[in-house]
C-alpha cells in the first residue's frame, strides 16, 4: 500500500524572506568587505591570462558558412548557428510589423546556477570570477555554474563545469528558485536557459575563482559599472521578495492584460537562410547591416586561463551603440510601481514585461519624435533629481560583444507618466514584478536584471524587495 501523504504544508518556506533580508542587510561576511570583493575580482584579472582578439571570418577554427544557406554554424553541429529570421508581431500587412535580421539560434538549454549556504546564521551566495570575451572588462562577477549543455556535456573535450552537480543531481540540495527564461529576443531565436538557485549545507570544496557573498555585498557590487553579469543578475532576480499586497491593478487583471496582448500582438517568426536575408552585407570582417545601424556579425579568437576550454575562436554579436534601458517609477497609493510595456521580439514564443524603454537610440535617431519609442526623452536625458538609480551594465559576453546598456530608474509625475498609460504599458508594483520573475516567460532579461537592481536598492530597508519587514 502506498504511503499516506502528509498533511498539507507552506507553500513557500515562510523564513525565506526574512532569511534573504538578513543577507541583504549584511555587509560583512565570509569574505569581510565589499572592498576584499574587488580586490580579489582585480588580482583574477591579472593572475589568470586572458587575450580576445579580432580575427577575419575566415579565421574562425570550425565554424563555416554553409554553401547552400549561408548559415554559419560549428563542425560539431553543436554550440550555436547564425542563421536569418524573417519577424513580425500582429497584422503582417501593416507597414514595418515584418523584418528581416540575422540571428543566434541556439535551442539547447543550459544552466544559470547560484549555491547558497548559510555561514553564522546568514544566508551566502557563492559566486564566480568569470571571463567572457564579449565583457568590456572581460572579468565579472558570474553565477556559480553557467554553462551550455553542449559545454557540460563537454563537446569541446574541456575540463568538467565545477559544481555542476548541485544543479543536476536532484535531492543534492534545496531548490530555492527554478524557472526556464528567456533571453534577449532581438538577438536569439527562442534562447532559454534553466535559472536556479540551491541551497546546501554540505561542505563545497573552495576554489580561488570563487567566493561567498552575502546578498548586502553583492548589492553593493550591483551599483558599480561593469561587476555583475547579466545571467547573474537574471538568476537573483528570481529571489523571492517581501510583498506587500496592494496594487493599481489586481493580479488577475495584469495578467489578463498580459494574455490580451499576446493574442492582439502574436510573435511571427520563421527561420530563413542567412544569404536570403535583405539588407545585410557580408565582408571579411563582419556581417553588417547595409545602413550601419543594429549589429554586426563578428570574428574573435580567445585565450583564457580558467575556462574549460584554454583558447578558442567564435562569432560575436556587437551592437552599434550604447543601449538605454529604464523603468520610470512612481508611488501610487504608497506602494512602489514600475511602467512596464508587454515586449513581443522576433525570438520571443510571446510577449514578456519589460522595462518602459528598451533599445538603441542611435537606431531611432533618424525618426521623426512621434516614431521613436515612448518616454524615452525622459529615460535617455533625465532630471538628476529623479534618477533613483543608474549604472552601466554589460549583456551576455558569451555571445554579444561590448553591449552595453545605461540601465536607470527614473521617478515620473502624473503628467509624464499618467496612472492611465498609453496602450501596450501598465503599472506593475514591484511585489507583482517581482513574484512574475520566479515564473516562466513573463519578465524578461532586461526588466530581470532592473528588479535584481530595485531589490538591491532595497536592501535593508522597508522595500518590497529583498529589504527587511518594517
Amino acid at each position: 500500500m502506498a504511503a499516506a501523504r502528509p498533511g498539507p504544508l507552506h507553500r513557500e518556506d515562510p523564513g525565506l524572506a526574512e532569511r534573504i533580508a538578513r543577507s541583504a542587510a549584511a555587509v560583512r561576511g565570509l569574505v569581510p568587505s565589499v572592498g576584499e570583493v574587488l580586490t580579489w575580482l582585480e588580482r583574477r584579472r591579472h593572475e589568470v591570462p586572458f587575450a580576445v582578439d579580432r580575427i577575419p571570418l575566415d579565421g574562425l577554427d570550425g565554424w563555416s558558412f554553409e554553401e547552400r544557406t549561408g548559415n554559419l554554424r560549428h563542425r560539431s553541429g553543436r554550440f550555436f548557428t547564425v542563421e536569418g529570421l524573417t519577424a513580425g508581431t500582429g497584422d503582417a500587412d501593416v507597414p514595418g510589423a515584418t523584418w528581416q535580421q540575422p540571428i543566434i539560434c541556439q535551442l539547447e538549454i543550459g544552466i544559470l546556477g547560484i549555491l547558497a549556504k548559510e555561514f553564522d546564521g546568514v544566508l551566502h551566495f557563492l559566486m564566480q570570477a568569470k571571463m567572457e570575451p564579449g565583457n568590456p572588462n572581460l572579468l565579472q562577477l558570474s553565477p556559480t555554474v553557467q554553462a551550455t549543455r553542449s559545454n557540460y556535456t563537454k563537446v569541446h573535450r574541456g575540463a568538467a563545469v565545477r559544481y555542476l552537480e548541485h544543479f543536476t543531481d536532484p535531492g543534492r540540495g534545496t531548490v530555492l528558485s527554478d524557472a526556464l527564461q528567456s533571453e534577449h529576443g532581438s538577438w536569439f531565436y527562442r534562447k532559454r536557459n534553466r535559472n536556479m538557485i540551491v541551497e546546501v549545507d554540505g561542505e563545497v570544496p573552495p576554489h580561488e575563482d570563487f567566493r561567498w557573498l552575502t546578498l548586502g555585498q553583492i548589492s553593493a557590487l550591483l551599483h558599480r559599472d561593469h561587476t555583475v553579469n547579466m545571467d547573474a543578475r537574471s538568476v537573483l532576480a528570481g529571489l523571492p521578495g517581501r510583498h506587500r499586497p496592494r496594487a493599481l491593478l489586481p493580479d488577475t487583471e495584469l495578467l489578463s492584460w498580459l494574455t490580451g496582448m499576446r493574442a492582439l500582438h502574436p510573435v511571427r517568426a520563421e527561420r530563413v537562410p542567412l544569404a536570403t536575408v535583405p539588407g545585410w552585407v557580408r565582408d571579411e570582417t563582419a556581417i553588417r547591416h547595409e545602413d550601419g545601424r543594429y549589429f554586426q556579425v563578428v570574428a574573435r579568437s580567445v585565450k583564457a586561463g580558467n575556462r574549460e576550454v584554454g583558447h578558442w575562436t567564435q562569432p560575436l554579436f556587437e551592437p552599434c551603440g550604447e543601449g538605454v534601458v529604464g523603468f520610470l517609477t512612481r508611488r501610487i497609493g504608497g506602494v512602489p510601481h514600475l511602467l512596464a510595456g508587454a515586449r513581443a521580439e522576433g525570438g520571443f514564443r510571446d510577449a514578456e514585461l519589460g522595462p518602459t524603454v528598451q533599445c538603441t537610440p542611435g537606431n531611432h535617431a533618424h525618426l521623426p519624435a512621434g516614431r521613436r519609442p515612448p518616454f524615452l526623452d525622459l529615460v535617455q536625458d533625465p532630471d538628476p533629481s529623479r534618477v533613483r538609480y543608474r549604472a552601466r551594465h554589460s549583456e551576455e559576453g558569451g555571445r554579444f560583444l561590448n553591449a552595453v546598456s545605461r540601465y536607470l530608474v527614473v521617478e515620473a509625475d502624473e503628467s509624464e507618466a499618467p496612472l492611465d498609460p498609453p496602450p501596450g504599458f501598465r503599472w506593475v508594483s514591484h511585489g507583482q514584478l517581482t513574484a512574475l520573475a520566479r515564473h516562466s516567460h513573463y519578465v524578461n532579461v532586461q526588466a530581470r536584471t532592473l528588479l535584481a537592481c530595485l531589490n538591491a536598492m532595497s536592501a535593508g530597508s522597508e522595500g518590497e524587495g529583498w529589504g527587511l519587514s518594517p
